[in-house]
C-alpha cells in the first residue's frame, strides 16, 4: 500500500478589481511537507483573460506570476522570501493580500505523489 502524505494547496486568482471581488483561477500552489515538495503550476488563458478583464497587462500579469514561481524555488534568485524555509514560503504565498493576484484559503489533503496531485488539481480548477 502505498504511503500517504499530508499536502496542502491555494488556488492562485487574478483579481482585476479587487472591490468587485470577482476572479480568475490562473495557478495552484501545492505543499508537502513530508515530499519536501513546493510548487506551482499556472496557466494563463489569454483570450478568456480579455474576455474577463479587457485591457489587462498579459506581460505584466505574467511577471507577477513568475515571481510566485521563483519564490516556491527559493534560492537566491527569489528574493529575500526566497531564503525562508519551504513551509513559510508557502505561507508568504498564501497570505490574505488585496492585490490582483490572490490565493484562496488554503485547503488540506492527503496524496501518494505531489505532483501528480498538483497536476490533477491544475487541470480540475484551473483549465
Amino acid at each position: 500500500m502505498q504511503d500517504k502524505y499530508l499536502f496542502e494547496y491555494a488556488v492562485v486568482r487574478f483579481v482585476p478589481r479587487v472591490e468587485r471581488q470577482e476572479f480568475l483561477n490562473v495557478g495552484v500552489i501545492l505543499y508537502c511537507a513530508k515530499q519536501k515538495f513546493l510548487q506551482a503550476k499556472y496557466h494563463v488563458n489569454e483570450s478568456r483573460l480579455q474576455a474577463f478583464s479587457p485591457g489587462t497587462d498579459l506581460r505584466e500579469l505574467t511577471r507577477h506570476i513568475y515571481a510566485m514561481e521563483l519564490i516556491c524555488c527559493g534560492g537566491d534568485g527569489a528574493g529575500p522570501i526566497g531564503q525562508l524555509d519551504m513551509a513559510s514560503r508557502f505561507r508568504w504565498l498564501t497570505a490574505s493580500r488585496s492585490t490582483v493576484l490572490q490565493t484562496s484559503k488554503v485547503h488540506p489533503g492527503f496524496c501518494g505523489n505531489s505532483l501528480e496531485t498538483l497536476e490533477k488539481l491544475f487541470y480540475a480548477l484551473v483549465c
